[in-house]
């Protein structure tokens, strides 16, 4: 089977890569020449956990091509994935430019039947744009070639991306006509095996499906976050909370752990997405909006901690462990670690930080407003105080004496609450964590 993924960013190239491994024929499509480029010399443009080794296997085998050209590819295969970036326009819509560009290319292109099957988060609708802007391509060449559409959104977890792929808890599929069902059937047969998960909708209940599922993890996460600033006030420990509330078998306790906000490419977007396609149906996501509010209030909860003992930061020295939006990736979109560094800086501190996968994007998107540090314990000395902002596993159990001779205060404030208050303080430290 042939088929071509449109985006190589980490959903079209995990895509990609799991559907090659598994023995069908995947061309890879980007119209970054540099990012083509570099695939084709084993240069994987991110990092995810087991990718590389996938992508160089099935590429020197020859199930897996690179190129920039949609267009020679379209009479070879029989599905195009649409995988390309759907970015929050100024409003905080999706903007659907390059989905449509997709489109439009195929329209131009296609000579035979073909599914095309949109990957990328899209608000509902997309597909019906999709189909238009295909066929309008179709009429002004006067011709007459089949096709169909499909929603397969994707529910990938950045750190845990090819398992997800590979072992996936159940599939999506949105469809039209029962070509598209047949297609979509054989190729995602062979993740089946053990556990058929495959579930059939129609397009826009798919397109739907993602969106809510985002925004209801990321409702979970600001509640807890709203509890756990309430249970500072009143006393309560949000952990036992967690686990009370948790153990309700209505409730669950996935998704349930406080922190210092969520970030990434997908929650913040998404719930945005939502709330923006809820206003133009006439229509207010009013848990939505506090969910959101919630949550970029909660990224400057760890700074106004850290006021508490210096209400003056203007020359000291502050530590951050972890600058990705959580472990196991190098993503900083809308990551927490963003918004305290701004906030530090402009508050006149010295800023060292430290990330074990993320620190070139952080250089890329900070510049040298921060001073970036060799390991861990290199961030620390002479620190007035360490945020933790990622809950990276080398963080666990760092060396609390070590520590200690390296900080010039021993002031931990945790934004993930990984640590021990009782150990905290056994071992010297002014601890502060989130919900207690």
């Amino acid at each position: 089977m042939n088929i071509a993924i449109v985006g190589t960013g980490y959903v079209g190239l995990v895509t990609g890569t799991c559907f090659a491994e598994m023995g069908v024929s995947v061309t890879c499509v980007d119209v970054m020449e540099e990012k083509i480029d570099s695939l084709k010399k084993g240069i994987i443009p991110i990092y995810e956990p087991g990718l590389e080794d996938m992508v160089h296997r099935n590429f020197q085998a020859g199930r897996l091509r690179f190129t920039t050209d949609l267009a020679e590819v379209l009479d070879e295969v029989e599905v195009v994935f649409s995988a390309v970036g759907t970015p929050p326009d100024e409003d905080g819509s999706a903007d659907l430019k390059y989905v449509l560009e997709v489109a439009h290319t195929i329209g131009r292109g296609i000579n035979k039947y073909i599914l095309v099957v949109t990957k990328s988060t899209v608000p509902v609708g997309t597909a019906r744009k999709v189909k238009a802007v295909i066929q309008e391509e179709l009429d002004k060449r006067g011709v007459e070639v089949g096709f169909d559409v499909a929603s397969n959104p994707e529910f990938l977890k950045e750190g845990n991306a090819v398992d997800d792929f590979m072992k996936p808890d159940r599939v999506v599929v949105g469809v039209e006509s029962e070509e598209a069902r047949r297609l979509m059937e054989k190729l995602y047969k062979p993740f089946m095996m053990n556990n058929y998960r495959l579930i059939f909708t129609d397009i826009p209940s798919a397109e739907m499906i993602k969106y809510a599922a985002n925004s209801m993890l990321a409702t979970r996460i600001s509640f807890m976050n709203d509890i756990a600033n309430l249970c500072e006030l009143v006393g309560a420990d949000v952990n036992m909370v967690r686990k009370g509330i948790g153990a309700d078998s209505r409730i669950g306790s996935k998704f349930l752990y406080p922190g210092c906000g969520y970030g990434g490419s997908c929650f913040p977007k998404d719930v945005k997405a939502l709330i923006k396609t809820a206003e133009k149906n006439g229509y207010r996501m009013r848990v939505l909006e506090a969910v959101e509010e919630v949550n970029e209030t909660q990224k400057t909860v760890l700074f106004h901690k850290l006021a508490k003992y210096y209400p003056d930061l203007a020359g000291k020295t502050i530590a951050i462990w972890g600058l990705a939006f959580k472990p196991e990736t190098d993503d900083m979109r809308e990551a927490t670690a963003l918004v305290m560094i701004g906030l530090l800086t402009r508050a006149g501190a010295k800023v060292r930080v430290y990330d074990p996968i993320a620190m070139p994007e952080c250089r890329r998107r900070v510049g040298d407003r921060v001073e970036y540090a060799r390991d861990m314990y290199d961030a620390v000395v002479d620190a007035d105080a360490l945020l933790l902002l990622t809950e990276w596993k080398e963080f666990r159990l760092p060396g609390w004496n070590v520590l200690k001779k390296l900080m010039k205060q021993c002031i931990l404030i945790d934004g993930r609450n990984i640590y021990d208050a009782g150990e905290l303080k056994e071992q010297g430290f002014v601890y502060e964590c989130i919900g207690k």
